[in-house]
């Protein structure tokens, strides 16, 4: 009977938790629904989670009067071009780092993780110098390699974690049979890798997407900015239009949310692997 009821308490207390934590991961979530949809009326008067009238005016709004086909095509592109480098980048250094003998392996390895746990609000000043200096302020190609900075390290730590796993018996053979490194690591290491590689597809993609203080501090006009600056411009002095802004993010979180379907299936396999050597 006692461990009956010790179980019951664990089932009870795992349950409550994940009520608890689904409830404050939805509500917001729901609350900007229930505001998209609100005439601008009742965002104001009704402070209800069921609205009595709903609209489609926002939406129209954003995607009518304001540039935001423009900022969402910024996003993507700059979105796309870092995590494919990320990702290309990331792996070609964890399969150096993890099957290359170098002098000072060790301690390349290690830079790599403490270059990851640097926060980024400490980077934008030298950062921006850098982007300065090349001529890519304003530029999108410029907020790409700022991000690269944030995402190489962690898909370089990633992949290093998942490599290490991998039999090099696997790739011995391969080179015995007369590939290359690059072949070897292209038809051997890669395709064992893919659940390593979407979860570093997925971390790259959203930070990317949602990266706001590099993007506001390197851009300026409207032809370059990206989603998470460009809604800035909705706001109006004091003036905040709520529904728009939230019409906006709502339809700004469907490329995250289609990756997230999309890779799920290997995340939760990648996160393991990489995690048990790193």
């Amino acid at each position: 009977m006692t461990r009956s009821r010790g179980r019951l308490l664990r089932t009870l207390v795992r349950t409550a938790g994940l009520l608890l934590f689904g409830i404050w991961t939805v509500v917001p979530l729901y609350w900007i629904i229930v505001t998209a949809i609100k005439p601008n009326l009742l965002i104001y008067r009704e402070a209800s989670l069921f609205p009595s009238q709903i609209t489609g005016d926002h939406f129209a709004f954003v995607l009518t009067q304001t540039p935001f086909l423009h900022y969402i095509q910024n996003s993507l592109v700059v979105t796309l071009v870092t995590t494919t480098l990320a990702m290309a980048i990331g792996t070609l250094a964890a399969y150096a780092i993890v099957r290359l003998a170098f002098t000072g392996r060790p301690w390349v390895a290690r830079a790599v993780v403490v270059t990851y746990l640097v926060p980024g609000s400490l980077l934008f000043i030298p950062m921006f110098q850098v982007i300065y200096s090349l001529g890519l302020i304003d530029n999108i190609v410029g907020l790409m390699v700022t991000y690269l900075t944030f995402t190489v390290p962690f898909a370089t730590w990633m992949m290093i974690g998942y490599f290490r796993n991998v039999p090099s018996e696997l790739e011995d053979a391969a080179l015995i049979d007369g590939c290359s490194r690059v072949q070897a690591l292209a038809r051997i290491m890669v395709p064992i890798a893919l659940p390593a590689l979407a979860v570093v597809a997925l971390f790259a993609f959203t930070l990317s997407w949602n990266e706001f203080l590099y993007a506001l501090v390197f851009i300026g006009s409207d032809s370059q900015k990206t989603l998470t600056v460009g809604l800035i411009g909705l706001v109006r002095g004091d003036t905040f239009p709520w529904g728009p802004m939230m019409a906006a993010s709502l339809m700004g979180t469907i490329p995250p949310a289609l990756v997230y379907v999309i890779s799920q299936r290997w995340v939760v396999s990648g996160l393991a692997a990489g995690s048990v050597k790193g």
